[in-house]
C-alpha cells in the first residue's frame, strides 16, 4: 500500500474512508501532491481529475446532488480554491454537502512574497457551514477538526473547507502509516415533533377554508405518496409545485406563471390563501413571490429541518423537521374541512390555461418557446433532465413534463457559471440518461465542463442557440441600442460545433420545426459519444412570442 509521507496528509485520508467520503474530485497541482497520491493510490476511492477548478467544483457538486452525500474536492494552493467559491456558493443555498480540502504553503510563508500564496484560511466564511484551519503537524486537534467538519457537511446539507499546509518535500511516500487518527462523532440532534406540538396548528388548518402548499425543489421521491393524495383530496388546498419540485399529482398545478400571470387584482384577492404552507428549496417563479408580498398570507409556515427563509416577508413557523416526518404527525389531527369551493374555482382557472396554452402553441412560429414545447415533449421516460439557469429554467416550468422524468438545476444562487458541468457530475452520479437543456450564453461560458474525460455517452446536450442573452429582452429596461447588444445581451454569432469536434462529441443542428424533429430522434437514437444538439432560434422575436404567450392566456 502506498501512503503519503506527511502525516497530515495521511490522517486526512483515513478520516475520510473511515467516514465513508470516497468520491474525491481532484484539481491537478503541486501543493496538494500528499493528497493526490494518497486518494488516487487507494482502490477505495473514486477520483476523478478535473483540470479547471470551477468546472472541478460544479463537477462535484452534480455528484453530490445526485448521491445526497458528500463529495471531496482537492485542490492546490493559491488562487485554486478561490475558483471553487460559485460552486460552493451554490452548495450553500442549495444544502448539497461539499467538502473542500485545500493545500496551503505553511504559516510563516504566508503574505511574505512567496509564489501561489494567499490568505487562504476561512476564505470561504460567508457560505461555509465549517472552517477547519489545520496546523502542520498531526494532532489529536487536527483529527478533531477534520471529523467536525465532515460530519458538518454530512448531517448540516452543506460546504465546509478544511485547509491544510503542508510543507515541502511533498512527493514522497511510504508503505505503512505513521499515524493512527482519532476519530470522533458529530452530535446530530434531530428535533422531535410530537402531535402534541401540532395540535394548535391543526386547529388553526381545520378552520380555514384557503390553504396554498408551494413546493420548491426536492430531490425524487421525497415525498411520500399518502400527503401528496391527501392534499389533493382536500377542497380546501391549492398545491403549487415548481418543475425543480419533482412531486407530481394530476391535480397539483406545475406551471405557476401561466395560471397567476393573467390575474387581476380581483383573481389576486380570491385566490389570497389564509394559510402558505412551503417546502423544498428554492422557488423560480417571480410572479408567485410578488403574489405572497403583496397579498401575504395571515399564517406562513416552513418545513425544513435545517432553514427557514422569510422570502414573503410573512414567515410566522418554521418546522425544523422534514416534510414526511411533519405530515405523518399531522394529517391524524386534521378533521373533516370547512365547506369551501377554493380548489374547484383554481381547477376551472387551470382548465382555462391549458386550452389557451394549446390554442396558442399551435400558432406561434419557429422560436425559443416552440422549441421548448417540442424538446419537452421528447424526452424519454425515466431519464433525467438538467436544466441551465436563466431563460431556460423558465421556458422549462411553462410545459409540462412527464411525471417519470426527474428535473434538477442550479437553484441555489440561480447562476449561469456551471450549470453543464453539474449536469455533467449529475450524469456521472446517475444510473439513468442524462438531458441537458441550455443557453448559448449559459453554454459558453461553463464551456471548460467540456475538458472531462468522464462523459458518459448517452449524456445529450440541446443547446438552444438565439445569439444572445434573450431574457435580458424580457426584463424591463430593454431597448435596441448598441448598449444593450453589447453589454446585456451580450451578442454574438458563435456556434458549439468547433468545440463538440475538439472535444470529440457528436454534433448536429436544427433551425426549423421538422429539423428539429428529426435531430431529436437521431440524438435519443445515438448513443455510441456524448451528443450535442445545436439549434437555432431567431434573436428578436423570442420576447414577443412570450410576452404575448401571456397576454393570451385570459
Amino acid at each position: 500500500m502506498i501512503y503519503p509521507k506527511i502525516p497530515l496528509a495521511q490522517s486526512v485520508i483515513e478520516i475520510c474512508l473511515a467516514k465513508g467520503i470516497t468520491t474525491i474530485v481532484i484539481s491537478p497541482g503541486s501543493r496538494n501532491a500528499p493528497l493526490t497520491i494518497g486518494f488516487s493510490s487507494r482502490s477505495e476511492f473514486d477520483c476523478y481529475s478535473i483540470a479547471d477548478e470551477r468546472s472541478a467544483a460544479f463537477f462535484a457538486l452534480g455528484i453530490a446532488q445526485q448521491k445526497q452525500t458528500p463529495v471531496a474536492l482537492v485542490c492546490s494552493s493559491g488562487s485554486a480554491l478561490l475558483n471553487y467559491y460559485p460552486a460552493f456558493a451554490e452548495a450553500f443555498y442549495s444544502q448539497i454537502p461539499l467538502i473542500v480540502l485545500s493545500a496551503d504553503r505553511p504559516q510563516n510563508k504566508i503574505d511574505i512574497g512567496d509564489g501561489q500564496t494567499i490568505r487562504q484560511e476561512n476564505v470561504y466564511a460567508n457560505h461555509s457551514l465549517y472552517n477547519a484551519n489545520l496546523t502542520e503537524e498531526a494532532s489529536e486537534k487536527n483529527d478533531y477538526e477534520i471529523n467536525w467538519a465532515i460530519d458538518t457537511a454530512k448531517y448540516q446539507y452543506g460546504p465546509v473547507h478544511i485547509n491544510i499546509p503542508f510543507e515541502e518535500p511533498l512527493y514522497e511516500t511510504v508503505n505503512t502509516l505513521s499515524i493512527s487518527p482519532k476519530m470522533s462523532s458529530y452530535e446530530n440532534q434531530k428535533v422531535i415533533l410530537t402531535s402534541t406540538d401540532l395540535v394548535a396548528y391543526a386547529d388553526i388548518w381545520n378552520n380555514s377554508s384557503r390553504k396554498m402548499v408551494l413546493v420548491g425543489v426536492n430531490p425524487p421521491e421525497f415525498v411520500k405518496q399518502f400527503i401528496c393524495d391527501y392534499l389533493a383530496n382536500d377542497p380546501t388546498v391549492i398545491v403549487l409545485t415548481e418543475t425543480t419540485s419533482n412531486l407530481h399529482h394530476p391535480t397539483f398545478i406545475n406551471n405557476i406563471d401561466t395560471i397567476i400571470t393573467p390575474f387581476t387584482k380581483e383573481d389576486f384577492e380570491t385566490f389570497q390563501p389564509d394559510i402558505l404552507l412551503t417546502f423544498g428549496g428554492m422557488i423560480v417563479s417571480k410572479r408567485i413571490k410578488a403574489f405572497f408580498r403583496n397579498y401575504k398570507p395571515q399564517q406562513h409556515w416552513h418545513i425544513d429541518p435545517l432553514r427557514a427563509y422569510d422570502t414573503f416577508g410573512a414567515l410566522s413557523k418554521h418546522f425544523e423537521v422534514c416534510p414526511n416526518d411533519f405530515f405523518e404527525k399531522f394529517i391524524p389531527l386534521l378533521g373533516q374541512s370547512v365547506t369551501s369551493d377554493y380548489s374547484n374555482k383554481m381547477a376551472a382557472v387551470v382548465a382555462l390555461r391549458k386550452i389557451r396554452t394549446a390554442d396558442y402553441l399551435e400558432t406561434i412560429p419557429f422560436s425559443d418557446f416552440k422549441v421548448f414545447e417540442k424538446v419537452i415533449a421528447s424526452l424519454p421516460a425515466n431519464s433525467q433532465l438538467q436544466v441551465s439557469n436563466s431563460s431556460a429554467i423558465r421556458y422549462a416550468q411553462l410545459i409540462d413534463i412527464d411525471p417519470s422524468i426527474e428535473v434538477f438545476c442550479n437553484r441555489g444562487t440561480s447562476g449561469i457559471d456551471g450549470s453543464t458541468s453539474t449536469a455533467i457530475g449529475a450524469a456521472v452520479a446517475s444510473i439513468k440518461p442524462t438531458v441537458f437543456i441550455t443557453g448559448d450564453i449559459g453554454f459558453l461560458y461553463d464551456s471548460n465542463a467540456l475538458w472531462n474525460n468522464y462523459i458518459p455517452k448517452n449524456f445529450k446536450i440541446i443547446l438552444i442557440n438565439n445569439g444572445g442573452g434573450g431574457i435580458f429582452r424580457i426584463l424591463p429596461g430593454h431597448k435596441e441600442t448598441p448598449v444593450f447588444n453589447t453589454f446585456f445581451e451580450t451578442a454574438h454569432n458563435l456556434t458549439a460545433e468547433h468545440m463538440a469536434t475538439m472535444y470529440k462529441l457528436n454534433y448536429s443542428v436544427a433551425n426549423d420545426e421538422e429539423s428539429l424533429k428529426i435531430a431529436l430522434k437521431l440524438l435519443y437514437e445515438t448513443n455510441d459519444a456524448p451528443t450535442i444538439l445545436e439549434v437555432f432560434t431567431p434573436m428578436t422575436t423570442n420576447d414577443k412570442i412570450l410576452i404575448d404567450f401571456f397576454k393570451n392566456l385570459i
